[in-house]
């Protein structure tokens, strides 16, 4: 089962037009983690916290162009 944060960060994402694609980038993960991860089948240590700032990172990046 999904954390609860994922249900947040899922919908912040969608309202800024960040992709799965997007945050695979930032991180240097793959689209497919990306799901895993927000779909609670993988969990590494601290990725709320990373998550969470790479989506922060790329808003504010396309707010720039």
């Amino acid at each position: 089962m999904p954390a609860s944060w994922t249900g947040k960060l899922i919908g912040e994402m969608h309202n800024k037009g960040v992709t799965y694609d997007d945050l695979g980038e930032e991180l240097g993960v793959t689209k497919s983690y990306i799901s895993m991860i927000l779909n609670g089948k993988r969990n590494p240590p601290g990725i709320e916290q990373r998550m969470e700032e790479a989506v922060r990172n790329i808003i504010q990046r396309k707010g720039e162009n």
